[in-house]
């Protein structure tokens, strides 16, 4: 049974106010064990942060609907954290510390339902392997995130919860299938969060979160007790807001576990803790090769790849070599390498089957039963064919093979510390339209070597970039350095609009300006978390129009938006204000003009300034 959203809100409200409230909005792990070390906050109260900022943001404002379910035990174990924090049992970096899980880990206390409704009642009766280290590293598991359905595709839809959105821009995908992950530290409904990549699924929500996301190499991270897609490609792995807290996660969740026997593969490529490779230098003398193939082709792939040139640049000011480089054969080499559609249908099988408690133990019974969403129908329904073709089995195997000898071979030849290109090549759909594709996850997939997305910047949309870093088997760390290098130069890391911090434990309020001009005045209402901007304007006679207009203080800029029309003396509407027209906003670069017949070239014009709108951005 699903735990309701709003009883736990409750308990929280009605338990233990805290005496202060602590604002957890975009903190890193170690702020967060900073404020708990000096007891400035509690982990109680650090789970009453995020809650709170779930319940405002997640169905209500932006409704980013990134939560399938929270912990009803979250505030108890926080408690029995608490405890063990007074008498000086720290288990580490995330003791006290709320995370969340994709909802394809299996937890003791919350269903498992991979996003289906076939198994929305599904209660596991062991924690998977990742929450098992997060829990006994002192990680407070706050909930589980929505997901792309059975993760069988990358813009995160659902029969258990539906689309989810963007907080960078709600009437867009977060990516996926990790979306509900990525969407939620995006959203700081957490600390930092678990997702799991078959072809992309860590980093594609990374990248359009502006997050840091990795994808470990195979054998690096267990795969048991996540709902698997295909055993070959599946592995989970850390999103979060910082290359420190990505290291932290990682230290916590990898290495052997006997359950899964190709972590043994790990021995002896684990380092004592990943945050040793971070150093403020790290782009001197790195050597990256840049993948030009990967860039993508399409007008619509010009906005990402020129934030992704820029930021090669500017790590190659840095001090680090950057290089064009080529893998020959590259694309017949990822054509039909991938091993989903001969693996999903019994790999799911062979996993539901272990598992007495699950309503269904068949894809074709989900199919069957009409338990999917219908943007996943035909997917699914192609991806559970009658028998396996052995013979594209073993052709997609060898291709693996030769793709990973490929790479290898230009990484060592160069001596490059990693390959370099976008994680996506333009941004995400709109939300219920089919993917508009550009993903590159595929390389990582195919060859098992570690990738990780690493946030540069912003299209001129206003969407994050990612440019993802792929090196050689178990050059986590290497990744890290690099990528912990251009954070300290870049500092890239920029919060959504619509999720900002709460003031008094609410989304903010709307805020209101009265800007008059000439013989004009109009009255605005801006819901910063909404982007929504309402007008009721009115004029003398005689208008030829009021208009919304960018500008500066110097000089008049182009029209945004009419507010009057020619004759009007009065009117009302609403606009939506994008990213650029919200840094002008915020800039003090909005202005309202009056035309009239007897000044036709204007009457004069007025700031829109909102006080408090500078100090939230």
């Amino acid at each position: 049974m699903r735990i309701s959203l709003k009883a736990v809100l409750l308990a929280s409200v009605l338990g233990a106010a805290p005496a202060q409230a602590y604002d957890v909005f975009e903190k890193s792990i170690t702020d967060l064990q900073a404020a708990l070390a000096s007891g400035e906050v509690t982990s109680h109260q650090l789970v009453e942060g995020y809650l709170a900022r779930i319940q405002a943001y997640d169905h209500a404002g932006p409704k980013l609907n990134a939560i399938v379910t929270i912990n009803p035990k979250a505030l108890e174990q926080a408690d029995a954290l608490d405890r063990e924090r007074t008498r000086k049992k720290l288990r580490g970096p995330l003791h006290g510390i709320p995370v969340l899980v994709k909802d394809n880990y299996e937890t003791l206390d919350m269903p498992t339902s991979a996003g289906t409704l076939a198994l929305a009642t599904y209660q596991s009766a062991a924690d998977s392997f990742a929450v098992k280290r997060l829990r006994a590293a002192g990680a407070i598991i706050l909930g589980k995130t929505t997901m792309h359905e059975l993760a069988a595709g990358v813009t995160t839809v659902s029969s258990v919860t539906g689309f989810t959105r963007n907080p960078y821009d709600p009437t867009r995908s977060p990516g996926g299938s990790s979306g509900g992950t990525g969407a939620s530290i995006g959203a700081s409904f957490a600390a930092a969060g678990m997702g799991s990549d078959t072809c992309g699924s860590i980093r594609i929500p990374s990248a359009y979160q502006n997050l840091m996301g990795m994808r470990g190499t195979r054998g690096l991270s267990s795969r048991d007790g996540i709902v698997p897609l295909s055993s070959t490609q599946d592995i989970g792995g850390p999103l979060a807001r910082s290359v420190t807290d990505l290291a932290i996660m990682l230290d916590a969740t990898v290495g052997a576990d006997p359950n899964d026997a190709i972590t043994a593969e790990s021995k002896g490529h684990i380092p004592k803790s990943y945050r040793d490779a971070l150093t403020p230098d790290g782009l001197k003398g790195a050597r990256i090769g840049v993948v030009r193939t990967l860039f993508g082709t399409g007008g619509e792939d010009r906005e990402y790849g020129k934030v992704v040139d820029d930021a090669l640049k500017k790590m190659k000011e840095q001090g680090a070599e950057v290089m064009e480089v080529s893998i020959p054969g590259l694309d017949d080499l990822l054509k039909d390498s991938s091993v989903i559609l001969h693996e999903f249908r019994w790999d799911l099988a062979a996993f539901l089957d272990k598992r007495p408690g699950a309503p269904v133990k068949t894809l074709g019974e989900i199919i069957d039963k009409g338990l999917a969403h219908d943007q996943l129908q035909e997917r699914l329904i192609s991806r559970n064919p009658d028998r396996r073709d052995e013979e594209a089995y073993r052709k997609a195997i060898v291709k693996r093979k030769a793709t990973l000898e490929a790479v290898k071979a230009v990484l060592e030849e160069n001596k490059l510390g990693a390959l370099a290109y976008p994680t996506a090549q333009r941004k995400p759909n709109l939300v219920g339209e089919e993917p508009n594709g550009g993903s590159t996850g595929q390389l990582s997939a195919t060859t098992g070597l570690p990738a990780m997305s690493v946030a540069v910047g912003f299209g001129t949309s206003g969407m994050p970039v990612g440019l993802e870093l792929l090196g050689a088997p178990f050059a986590e760390a290497t990744l890290l350095k690099i990528a912990y290098g251009w954070e300290q130069s870049a500092h890239p890391r920029k919060a959504p609009f619509s999720t900002p911090a709460l003031v008094n434990g609410r989304a903010p309020s709307a805020v209101t300006a009265d800007v008059a001009v000439a013989g004009g005045r109009v009255k605005f209402t801006y819901d910063q978390v909404t982007s929504g901007l309402r007008y009721e304007a009115s004029a003398d006679k005689d208008v030829v129009a009021l208009t919304l207009q960018r500008g500066t203080a110097e000089k008049s800029g182009p029209v945004l938006a009419n507010l009057l029309l020619e004759g009007q003396t009065a009117g009302a509407g609403d606009l939506l204000l994008q990213s650029k027209d919200r840094d002008d906003l915020a800039a003090g670069h909005l202005f309202v003009h009056l035309y009239t017949r007897a000044a036709p070239l204007g009457a004069g014009r007025s700031v829109v300034q909102f006080p408090a709108t500078r100090a939230q951005k």
